[in-house]
């Protein structure tokens, strides 16, 4: 299985960074394989300074090795090793009006010290985290992570769907990282699905993504937009940079995994602002988004 998923995310790494390409029309991916000393590697994708995309990356990852102790303890194992792959996104767009978009599908095995699996699962999901609130693009994203859901298990969506909500949530802000999609984990064999089964869904959730969001960049790419636009998408692009940094497992495993740091944070948008005590202005599109992140709605 973890041959199977490794090979299926860099046949996606492909797809998704051909396609970005075409969509952005100016800059290309820069390449950067990497080894990590203790076992595995990756390879990480990044566009910068492109029409469309500002930053971007693409990448993806296998690592194994020992289970570091801090990760032990997490787990409440001892003496295991692991071997985890993985793709993971982020795209940050130019203009104010196109969203941020996240997503990560990955795969994790635990073994005993005679080399035994004893732990598996599948993880992943995407989310969308738009500046300015386009209702239709926010519906659009979610009908697409649902059919995508709808093909395995029609309870699927609105259970990925709450958890999603639950996770991408800025707790010292009490508000939504974005309006959402899907996060799920620790997707493991059971009386409902075997393995093979999850890898079946993980990957008609990775192959759905390019159509969740090229319809919307491309229909929002070359709208006109102010400076005090832009401002709001940095002051915006603050909160993200929170999140990633106080909450996201992902990134506290790869800082405590000894993982490759610009792969990590690459994650971060180039051009943010922090204000002091910002408020949106009273019945403006801005305050509009605020009152959506502070409630998550239900967009299908």
């Amino acid at each position: 299985m973890k041959d199977k998923f490794y090979n299926y995310i860099q046949q996606l790494q492909n797809t998704i960074t051909s396609k970005l390409e075409e969509i952005d029309g100016t800059a290309k991916f820069q390449e950067d394989i990497w080894k990590r000393p203790e076992g595995g590697g990756g390879r990480t994708r990044v566009i910068e300074n492109g029409a469309v995309f500002e930053k971007g990356g693409v990448n993806i990852s296998a690592v194994h090795g020992a289970l570091p102790e801090s990760m032990q303890n997490y787990f409440g194992v001892k003496d295991a090793d692991f071997f985890a792959c993985g793709l993971s996104l982020v795209l940050h767009p130019k203009n104010p009006m196109v969203p941020t978009v996240h997503a990560n599908w990955r795969y994790f095995e635990m073994y005993d010290k005679s080399g035994k699996l004893v732990d598996q699962w599948f993880g992943g999901g995407q989310d969308l985290t738009p500046y300015y609130l386009f209702e239709e693009d926010a519906i659009h994203f979610h009908t697409i992570c649902k059919e995508a859901c709808d093909k395995h298990n029609t309870e699927f969506y609105n259970k990925y769907k709450k958890r999603c909500d639950a996770y991408f949530w800025n707790a010292h802000r009490n508000e939504a990282r974005g309006i959402g999609g899907l996060f799920f984990d620790y997707c493991k064999p059971n009386k409902e699905m075997d393995i093979e089964g999850w890898y079946n869904f993980v990957t008609e959730v990775g192959n759905s993504f390019l159509s969740s969001y090229i319809p919307i960049v491309t229909k929002r790419k070359s709208l006109v937009y102010k400076e005090s636009q832009r401002n709001w998408q940095e002051i915006r692009r603050g909160r993200y940079v929170e999140f990633n940094l106080v909450h996201d497992k992902g990134t506290l495993f790869g800082l405590k995994t000894n993982g490759r740091i610009e792969s990590i944070l690459m994650s971060l948008p180039p051009h943010v602002q922090w204000k002091y005590d910002h408020h949106p202005q009273k019945g403006s599109e801005e305050e509009k988004l605020v009152a959506v992140l502070k409630e998550p709605k239900e967009w299908v």
